[in-house]
């Protein structure tokens, strides 16, 4: 790894020998989230709300993306906002409104912990520990995630390389945590057709670098809803291990990101265009049965 003008003690030697690092471990790490296998050569789909906003749009959304064939449910309680006066979430009541949806259809759980004062809350309910691209330097948040013992989605920083990266993944694993899940969402150029840049060769260059799996999420790394399938499919064809996208029952009146959440439907068809994708580079959906035309 490239050393960092603010890291002179790290050598390209020092970082070869990080737990990330696919020299340390040749063998691709699975990751078991309640019977839920990734990383293991089938694709995963994450679905949901970007918040959690009440208790019937939550429910709803939820049996819709699991009847339409998502493995892990999304949806977050607590929300970084750009802006202070924006929707911050409903914290534990949220929580308590995925662990509802959760029993009702099955799906894991998947939320972002903000804050280390939550993580142990957290913990109690979400199945999967989400740590946004804000915080990927919050090295304080990712040593108690380590420590938490449960699988952490892990998405990539706004600015951050690919290096900058695995070293703050590397805080994680040195607590004792290797069940990281890397996600790329997107990183901040100077184009602005996109909310961001979403940064599809960085998937085959952490899949060489590293052994744990990797995700894409064109709902944050597109900003728009129309760009979410194409770029889901893209993430297929270049090596992902499965995406994460934004669904409401509807958007129209989401408190988050409604223009980049896929209405119900557009998520059937996703994940049927998804399957075929899939097929043609030689995997296959996650437990995935072809929903009725």
């Amino acid at each position: 790894m490239e050393t960092q003008k603010g890291d002179k003690n790290i050598s390209a030697r020092d970082s070869s020998s990080n737990l990330v690092n696919r020299q340390t471990k040749t063998d691709d790490t699975i990751i078991n989230v309640n019977g839920i296998i990734i990383g293991g050569g089938e694709i995963v789909i994450i679905a949901g709300p970007c918040a959690v906003e009440n208790r019937e749009q939550l429910l709803e959304t939820a049996k819709k993306v699991h009847s339409g064939g998502a493995n892990l449910l999304r949806g977050g309680a607590f929300k970084p906002r750009t802006s202070p006066y924006s929707f911050q979430g409903l914290g534990e009541e949220g929580l308590q409104y995925l662990n509802e949806a959760r029993e009702i259809t099955g799906l894991p759980v998947v939320t972002e912990v903000m804050d280390t004062r939550d993580m142990e809350m957290v913990c109690n309910y979400t199945d999967i520990i989400q740590i946004g691209s804000r915080n990927m330097h919050n090295f304080p948040l990712l040593k108690e995630a380590g420590k938490c013992r449960k699988p952490v989605l892990f998405k990539r920083g706004l600015m951050a390389t690919v290096d900058e990266y695995l070293l703050a993944a590397e805080y994680i694993l040195k607590e004792g945590n290797d069940q990281v899940i890397l996600c790329e969402r997107g990183i901040r150029t100077f184009e602005t057709s996109t909310r961001n840049t979403l940064d599809l060769s960085a998937v085959p260059v952490l899949k060489q670098k590293t052994h744990l799996p990797v995700i894409v999420d064109p709902s944050h790394g597109t900003g728009q809803r129309w760009l979410v399938p194409i770029m889901a499919k893209a993430a297929i064809v270049v090596g992902a291990d499965g995406v994460m996208v934004e669904v409401h029952h509807k958007p129209e009146e989401a408190l988050s990101d409604g223009q980049q959440s896929l209405y119900p439907e557009d998520f059937v068809q996703m994940v049927r265009e998804i399957e075929e994708i899939a097929r043609a580079v030689g995997k296959e959906l996650y437990h995935y049965k072809p929903l009725p035309a």
